[in-house]
């Protein structure tokens, strides 16, 4: 399962206790950071999440309300005495950002700090390991940002060993049987894989849709995903001015759901024009049926 806590689900300005973008999504007791908002830092305090157990960080884009919590939190878990490698992914130019900061400050890190810049326009893989995999996507906004799509790997296809002994299928093909081979046998026998097989746990999809005006050209990457986080900046009675803002409503968010056939949608990165955003859920699940309001501190199971 994938674990999606909000840090911070406001737009710009912190308002009416709602932070700017954060969240942790935790794959197999993995944790990663996506967007680091000014404050992000003191989520995680209050949310009893270690920040030691950080071992990724995904930047969209260069907007202050998507990193400027970012190098308050590298130089705190250098006082805090960290030592194992961190990866952070984000626009070339956060490097330099970051270079910035610690040479003016005199600070040299305890631990070593390996950054990727994400070119404008990329699409690809950025973490693949055997347990989950990270790849980026274009977005379009008003400059280059980029959404992710984390995948969970399954387990691929459940071994029947007691089968594999009676149809005399040796062990060393048995990882073979799990990504769904078939297996031949000397006397030219052919096994066929649902012999001796059943299906596993398949791949869970989680995608991220930073600061975005509605594009279906991101429709290939997100498509079936089990669930969605689109930006839903403004209501729909705002949609001139959404769209003058690189930025998309929350019908506009349950249009693109709806299209892209995800299980889920959640919705965030709200202006603090709105207090109460019932308004919000109330437009979208007119589209889309499965939709629900982000709250910060709440981890969502997908």
């Amino acid at each position: 399962m994938i674990r999606v806590t909000i840090l911070g689900n406001n737009s710009a300005l912190p308002a009416y206790d709602r932070h700017p973008t954060a969240q942790i999504i935790e794959l197999r007791e993995q944790l990663l950071l996506m967007d680091c908002g000014e404050g992000t830092q003191i989520q995680l305090q209050r949310y009893n999440i270690r920040r030691r157990r950080i071992n990724y960080i995904f930047i969209s884009h260069l907007h202050g309300d998507h990193y400027f919590g970012l190098i308050g939190l590298l130089t705190s878990m250098g006082l805090l005495g960290r030592t194992a490698p961190l990866c952070i992914y984000g626009p070339p130019a956060l490097k330099d950002i970051i270079d910035l900061h610690l040479a003016v400050a005199g600070t040299t890190l305890p631990y070593v700090l390996h950054f990727e810049g994400l070119e404008e326009g990329v699409v690809r893989d950025l973490v693949d390991t055997p347990h989950f995999k990270v790849s980026c996507f274009p977005v379009i906004h008003r400059i280059p940002c980029h959404g992710f799509v984390f995948t969970l790997k399954g387990s691929g296809r459940k071994l029947l060993p007691e089968k594999c002994k009676e149809l005399e299928i040796p062990a060393a093909y048995y990882n073979q049987l799990k990504q769904g081979e078939d297996y031949l046998r000397r006397d030219g026998r052919l096994i066929k894989n649902e012999e001796v097989t059943t299906e596993g746990n398949p791949d869970k999809r989680y995608a991220y849709a930073a600061d975005t005006l509605y594009t279906e050209s991101i429709l290939p990457f997100i498509r079936n995903a089990d669930a969605l986080y689109h930006e839903s900046t403004y209501l729909d009675d705002n949609r001139e001015r959404a769209f003058d803002r690189f930025h998309s409503t929350a019908a506009q968010a349950a249009e693109l759901a709806g299209k892209a056939a995800v299980k889920r949608l959640l919705l965030g990165h709200f202006s603090s024009k709105y207090q109460d955003l019932s308004p919000f859920y109330t437009e979208a699940s007119a589209i889309f049926p499965d939709v629900e309001i982000t709250t910060e501190g709440t981890t969502y199971e997908i």
